[in-house]
């Protein structure tokens, strides 16, 4: 008898907890949220009851004019979506798409050395090319994110594992495709992403053959530091031959023996000095790289001057570059 009674109490309790939670849930209006809405759980501010962006009806803006003049600029995060669109509609349907990395670069410049120096180099082989927007830097390289045994990664040094890189690279592509883009470059700015670059594109040109004429190509002579890199195409052959730059090459050589030269440093100065660290190297004397003064009497103008030697000279090569590598597709799929 005890027994039952306890089995009657629990029962009436429960009834009591579902009723009094019943009476607290917010009112269903029993119509569905409208189409753009986003105020399912998981959403900012879903289920506050206060209107926010996030869970009120929003406009379609994918139809709509662009309302302003075109900002200038060809990074597509730096794009709105309506002048991505209008840019594509005329014309702009190749992507690049650049893969650096973060890892250890002496102790002058950031830890994000490549991804600067993309940031510099992409605008400039999109504007010779005419037709060509810049997607978002690739900002990890591939390796073993589990450190060695009886050693750490370098501080700062992030990688991802070469699956997840090429992973990224497909979606990123795949991604490209669905909007409209027709051609997809890949340049890696670190010599450990072309393996992976050059395997998604194979990939990708084997799954989309002879849908729309879509294609992506790897651009290995955009990687062209030295002569052993691309033959007959080397930044630091231009930079001694034509700038008149010697600087001392690696310890055995004289050299500072970084991870670090005068050519990378000028690039990522032409992007923001304080990528070197050139306001603190004045202060402290340090302002020399393997010999060479990147700030001679305080002054950074004439390396400035010569970044963009540099980097027109680069762009230029890379440009021709892209332009075989798509003539020789095109006369292999008429064949």
């Amino acid at each position: 008898m005890k027994r039952l009674k306890r089995i009657v109490l629990t029962l009436a309790l429960i009834g009591l907890v579902a009723v009094v939670v019943m009476a607290q849930a917010p009112a269903q209006s029993g119509t569905a949220p409208a189409q753009g809405a986003r105020g399912q759980r998981g959403q900012r501010g879903a289920g506050t009851g206060i209107p926010n962006v996030n869970n009120t009806e929003r406009t379609d803006v994918a139809t709509m004019p662009l309302p302003i003049a075109l900002h200038d600029t060809l990074w597509m995060e730096d794009l709105t979506m309506l002048e991505i669109r209008d840019l594509l509609k005329a014309g702009k349907t190749t992507a690049i798409v650049s893969t650096g990395g973060v890892e250890e670069n002496g102790p002058y410049l950031t830890t994000g050395k490549h991804n600067n120096v993309l940031r510099v180099m992409c605008p400039a082989i999109a504007k010779k090319l005419g037709n060509a927007l810049c997607a978002p830097v690739v900002w990890f390289e591939p390796g073993n994110p589990i450190a060695q045994a009886g050693r750490i990664s370098s501080a700062g040094s992030t990688v991802v594992s070469e699956a997840t890189f090429e992973a990224v690279l497909t979606d990123i592509s795949n991604s490209l495709k669905s909007q409209g883009f027709k051609t997809i470059i890949m340049i890696g700015d670190n010599g450990g992403n072309s393996r992976g670059m050059s395997a998604v594109t194979k990939a990708f040109n084997e799954k989309w053959k002879g849908d729309g004429g879509v294609m992506a190509y790897t651009i290995p002579e955009y990687y062209s530091y030295t002569e052993d890199a691309a033959p007959g195409f080397s930044v630091q052959g231009y930079e001694e031959k034509v700038l008149g730059v010697h600087e001392k090459i690696g310890l055995e050589n004289g050299g500072d023996g970084y991870h670090d030269d005068y050519y990378i440093s000028s690039f990522v100065m032409l992007r923001d000095i304080n990528d070197t660290r050139i306001p603190e190297r004045i202060k402290a004397k340090k302002t020399t790289i393997n010999g060479i003064d990147l700030a001679p009497g305080g002054k950074v103008d004439k390396t400035l001057e010569n970044a963009k030697k540099l980097v027109d000279y680069r762009a230029e090569n890379t440009v021709k570059a892209i332009q075989k590598a798509m003539a020789a597709s095109k006369g292999s799929n008429q064949k």
